[in-house]
């Protein structure tokens, strides 16, 4: 329990969603009784007076933006427009009306993806400028990172309440198993699983496999968030991360074994690798709210295979 929720009404965009019903979760956890999740059904937060009216409906305290047009390299090669625009528009237009509005606290979720293409390893929050962003989802991370540009505006010019963190690439129980829009881990798990029940003998890969990757277990992505909120009151951007760097092919030959995957692994070098490497520099989580991952990949994975299995 944490005094901070204690009659706090809280708005969570996105709170239906994969991350989002692992923070709504923590937050009832911790004491929060009231809490709004729009749907995106009735609320289009493209739309600046869709937004207005959920924050009229909502009364929010605080407001939690997970909402995002998100999807894998595939997903952002066909819809970088959409991606963009969607994500943009979203974002910018919510902080500014929840500043208009007197929202005493904005919790904005930005992406791995805003980094640049050849950040030195670790990535330091402090090196997100030194260059372009990886150019499959370049749209998508700069439309992200428009939030932490506006956050530091805000603070600066009207001493709002913003704050602006970095999860890495999350994975767990509940993931988007969708080919079509899913990311690396659940991707894998469906081929897989797919593959040894109609008794396939080998599933393609994208890219060589020499890429790395960091991953988030989703419940450890929602302690770090609600704990931000709580403790956390300044706009520099701070990362959420596990500090586990494994490579692609590393990777799915764990995820072969979770699922007991036997087949032959083949890669297709004629699609984009992505991002070459990606590891996070953990400090300023551990140091300013005193956030750390809890779970172990292995420990994850298996549980991400088994609901999986159950649910699909």
């Amino acid at each position: 329990m944490s005094e901070f929720w204690k009659n706090k009404r809280v708005c969570v965009t996105g709170g239906a969603g994969f991350l989002g019903n692992a923070v709504v979760t923590k937050l009832y956890q911790r004491g929060a009784e009231e809490i709004f999740v729009p749907r995106s059904s009735e609320y289009n937060l493209v739309d600046g007076d869709a937004i207005d009216r959920m924050l009229d409906n909502a009364q929010p305290d605080v407001v939690i933006h997970l909402a995002a047009q998100v999807g894998g390299i595939g997903a952002n090669r066909e819809h970088p427009a959409e991606f963009f625009y969607s994500n943009l528009m979203m974002g910018v237009q919510l902080l500014h009306k929840a500043w208009e509005k007197n929202i005493e606290k904005f919790i904005a979720i930005g992406t791995i993806c805003a980094y640049p293409k050849f950040t030195p390893i670790p990535f330091k929050e402090e090196d997100l400028w030194v260059g372009y962003p990886e150019e499959t989802n370049a749209p998508y991370g700069l439309a992200k990172k428009m939030l932490l540009v506006q956050s530091q505006a805000y603070r600066q010019q009207y001493d709002y309440n913003s704050i602006y963190l970095l999860p890495v690439n999350l994975y767990g129980p509940g993931d988007n198993f969708d080919p079509q829009s899913s990311h690396v881990i659940p991707a894998l798990i469906k081929k897989c699983i797919d593959a040894q029940e109609q008794g396939i003998d080998e599933i393609v890969v994208w890219g060589d496999g020499s890429p790395t990757r960091e991953f988030l277990y989703v419940d450890d992505a929602a302690e770090a968030i609600v704990l931000a909120a709580e403790k956390y009151n300044d706009s520099e951007p701070v990362n959420l991360g596990s500090g586990l760097e494994i490579s692609i092919k590393d990777l799915v030959e764990q995820i072969a074994e979770a699922t007991g995957y036997t087949g032959k692994l083949v890669w297709d070098t004629s699609k984009p690798n992505g991002q070459p490497r990606r590891c996070l520099d953990t400090h300023r989580a551990k140091d300013w709210f005193d956030f750390e991952a809890q779970m172990s990949f292995d420990e994850g994975l298996k549980r991400t295979v088994a609901w999986y299995r159950e649910h699909k």
